[in-house]
């Protein structure tokens, strides 16, 4: 059978040559997404700024939850922080007392922002770029650095290429690639008011994506906003003191103020200096899975579709092989054959393309912040094997699957069979398309349920496929009732159209091969696009549902700038607004910590029971979302670990727009490592009076909240259409090339309309009406297929069966769909009747 296949691939390239580029792109793509899953689950983040420092000592970045399942069986579960846990400075002075120590390096970590460079020595405080002249290739506005004291210089270690350290707290030391000369004054903004530093050194080092400023310890401790805390304490050891080292840092915290000491050591530094290591690890396992089961399973019906297209195309070789003897075994062995040479260097070459692809995603992902740098790809065998075996695994099923009807003709009625094969569907695939429907109808009614995307989206996509699955299991059905819709009118538009109609009515099992990817690529695109914009529409809509306020100021906007924007003339209402995140339990919610005061003046937040009046220190204002009563308490975890139990006092309805939880900032704003308020909501004034009363403090805007919430959701929306946006482009791809094999099949079919007399343009009339009219049935069905797709995730995140679809959108996906089409049919159809009719179909096939 080895021979026989050979045979068939080298005297038909052009009908294996569409299988193999879905098969290749399949390969790429599970590949790439394979790679990203191993990345999330063995991927090590690289120590930078701890890259000197054998030990470093610093507080525990978990919250753990204890769980008894039995007398006898205990189990306890971690999950990590959002924010930096500090400890007790004076844990330092303990470490410095183990034997073996030789060196003991405390650290504080905290936001810096370079508002304004200006050159000289008599710029006035609160000067900004713009006031002054700028130094050469000196930082933008508002650019952010981490700030340390200048002792801490020593855990990379830094050391000064040009000027000194600093010795005065006005006086700061940046890194090589800050773009600072020495004798340059910069106005930073970090935790407290916006102060003016002189440039006194530059390092001769710096940190992949991790700008730095160095300033006098004590003015560092100062800015951190700890008192008594810090973030990290280096520890160089001349021998092995893990071990004391940990028995220290558990005895601390019962004598000191701070969180649980840990010994951090090796890979386990890079993960405690980027914290959002886990978070990134999780989005990338995450991603890898879903994306990489949902490339698999479209990659499984493009190549079911091409394999039967491509069987579909040889039906009268296939039946002259069944008159003369060959067994439906060997039919099958045959394809099956065909099918392994097919995939093997497809899925090689795929796999190589894959590993560029994935370095391309990784990239991507760094450049939008969704992974820290120093969390490096993983390159290994098993993305590659996976990939090819899935690539063989999947065409070897197509083929057989696609085969199975053939090989078992009879082989007195083959002959007959080929000539003209009839529409009727076999018992199995009709049960399977049945099947697949009643899958679709359950994972519709579970998707609606679904409030969190973490959930959701995987069996968004799952359901999405399923109906698809459905429409490609029952195609030639489906083909032969709605193509009676457009056959009617087509008869009435000359001979072009009387042809088409002909070939719609006829050709059900040909349309059904085409109709399915074309409804593939329709459903995914709609599904991709516009669950994430369902999901930001309702997001927007809360949010400007539930401010009142006129102006809002971002970003990072210190206690100071509030105050003066608070004895601004015509101001009534300032909401200082901090995001975060909180843990119930082990579960992660979103919430935000807000001034109590005039808090109804400038945010609606839909409250259904109780009052938002009594949000203070010791209460909380939840959504309806998380099943609390007014008066319940909630005991959660604060971002930097710390246990909180706050008295319910109010339950919401706009948590799309405004978090899980609402908190009094007041509480918050000494848990994170950012205590400057993202946001801030004024009610009266103007934004030109705003904008005068901040003058002193350059980097605030004075914006709507539109604009605001825009930004904030514009970066997770890159990262979804980034990693979806492939598989878009793999399903346009296998329709092209499905489209492009069906044209060519119908050469014969050109030249014999052409002997009797139809001219090529009633031929590229009659294919362009024909091809018009089997988009508008893909459309019709995968919008159908995405719309109840859609809806039900509309229902289980907003509480609205409507889900937000843009008309532009929606038109530009139909558009495309229509263009891709007509380019994919009008090419072969003018190659295929460039030639002489007579020779064309004398021709071997």
């Amino acid at each position: 059978m080895i021979s026989f296949a050979l045979h068939n691939l080298r005297h038909r390239k052009a009908s294996f040559a569409g299988a193999f580029l879905a098969l290749l792109c399949a390969a790429a793509l599970v590949c790439a997404f394979g790679m990203l899953l191993e990345t999330g689950l063995r991927g090590t983040i690289a120590a930078a700024r701890y890259a000197g420092t054998p030990v470093i000592v610093a507080g525990d970045q978990n919250v753990r939850e204890t769980i008894r399942k039995s007398e006898d069986k205990v189990k306890t579960k971690a999950k990590p922080i959002a924010e930096r846990a500090w400890i007790a400075a004076g844990l330092a002075d303990r470490l410095r007392a183990l034997p073996g120590v030789t060196s003991v390096v405390t650290e504080v970590t905290f936001p810096a922002y370079i508002t304004g460079v200006f050159s000289g020595t008599g710029a006035e405080p609160g000067a900004s770029t713009s006031s002054a002249a700028p130094s050469a290739d000196a930082p933008m506005a508002s650019t952010l650095f981490l700030g340390h004291g200048w002792e801490s210089s020593a855990l990379t270690p830094f050391t000064v290429a040009q000027g000194r350290a600093p010795k005065a707290d006005d006086e700061v030391v940046t890194d090589a690639a800050a773009g600072l000369r020495v004798g340059s004054r910069v106005t930073i903004q970090s935790t407290a008011e916006p102060r003016v530093y002189r440039v006194v050194g530059v390092t001769a080092q710096a940190l992949e994506n991790q700008p730095t400023l160095f300033f006098l310890t004590a003015e560092a401790r100062r800015l951190a906003g700890h008192p008594g805390l810090v973030s990290a304490i280096g520890v160089f050891p001349a021998t092995e003191v893990t071990a004391a080292l940990k028995d220290a840092s558990a005895q601390a915290p019962a004598e000191v103020k701070g969180a649980v000491a840990v010994a951090y050591t090796g890979e386990a530094r890079g993960p405690l200096e980027f914290l959002n290591a886990d978070k990134a690890r999780i989005k990338l396992i995450s991603l890898g899975g879903a994306l990489g089961g949902t490339s698999l399973l479209v990659a499984i019906i493009v190549v079911v579709g091409t394999f039967a297209l491509s069987i579909q195309q040889r039906l009268r070789e296939i039946a002259l092989l069944r008159a003369v003897a060959a067994t439906p075994r060997q039919i099958r062995k045959m394809i099956g054959a065909e099918a392994l040479l097919i995939s093997l260097p497809a899925g090689a070459i795929g796999a190589a393309l894959g590993l560029g692809l994935g370095f391309w995603l990784q990239a991507r992902f760094v450049a939008l912040g969704a992974i820290p740098v120093n969390l490096k790809l993983v390159v290994s065998p098993f993305p590659i094997f996976a990939a090819v075996l899935a690539t063989v695994v999947a065409a070897w099923t197509a083929a057989r699957v696609s085969a199975r009807r053939t090989a078992r003709v009879r082989p007195v009625e083959a002959l007959g069979d080929a000539a003209l094969a009839p529409a009727a569907l076999s018992l199995v695939r009709v049960l399977a398309g049945l099947g697949c429907i009643a899958g679709g109808v359950t994972l519709t009614i579970v998707l609606s349920t679904l409030s969190s995307e973490a959930a959701s989206n995987p069996v968004t996509m799952l359901t999405a496929l399923l109906w698809t699955v459905a429409v490609a299991l029952l195609g030639p059905v489906i083909a032969r009732i709605l193509v009676s819709v457009p056959a009617l009118p087509l008869r009435a538009s000359g001979a072009g159209g009387y042809l088409a109609a002909a070939n719609l009515r006829t050709g059900a099992r040909r349309l059904a091969s085409v109709i399915a990817p074309l409804t593939l690529m329709v459903t995914m695109t709609c599904t991709i696009l516009f669950v994430q914009d369902t999901t930001g529409h309702a997001v927007a809509t809360q949010q400007r549902d539930g401010t009142r306020a006129a102006h809002v100021l971002a970003p990072h906007v210190s206690a100071t700038a509030v105050e003066v924007v608070r004895h601004a003339p015509g101001v009534t209402a300032v909401t200082e607004i901090l995001h975060t995140t909180v843990r119930i339990g082990l579960d992660k919610h979103g919430a935000q910590a807000v001034t109590p005061t005039g808090l109804g003046k400038t945010m609606d937040l839909g409250v259904r029971s109780g009052s938002i009046d009594l949000l203070a220190e010791n209460t909380v204002a939840v959504s309806e979302t998380l099943g609390f009563k007014v008066g319940d308490q909630v005991k959660l975890t604060l971002g930097d670990g710390t246990p909180a139990a706050l008295k319910v006092v109010a339950t919401y309805t706009r948590n799309l727009g405004f978090g899980d939880l609402t908190l009094a900032h007041s509480l918050v704003a000494a848990h994170v490592d950012n205590p400057l308020s993202d946001t801030v909501l004024v009610t009266g004034s103007s934004p030109e009076g705003l904008a005068k009363a901040l003058r002193n403090f350059p980097g605030i805007m004075v914006a709507d909240q539109a604009t605001v919430a825009a930004e904030r959701e514009q970066a997770g929306a890159e990262i979804n259409y980034v990693a979806m946006g492939l598989i878009i482009a793999f399903t346009v791809i296998a329709v092209g090339n499905t489209l492009a094999m069906a044209t060519s099949d119908r050469t014969r079919e050109f030249a014999l309309l052409r002997l009797v007399g139809t001219t090529r343009r009633q031929i590229l009339r009659m294919l362009r009406l024909e091809t018009l009219s089997v988009v508008a049935i893909s459309v019709l069905l995968g919008t159908a297929a995405a719309l109840i797709t859609i809806s039900a995730f509309s229902t289980g995140m907003t509480g609205s069966a409507l889900p937000y679809i843009s008309p532009l959108t929606y038109a530009l996906i139909v558009v495309g769909a229509a263009i891709l089409a007509l380019a994919a049919t009008g090419f072969p159809a003018r190659l295929a009747l460039h030639g002489h009719p007579a020779e064309t179909i004398g021709a071997r096939e």
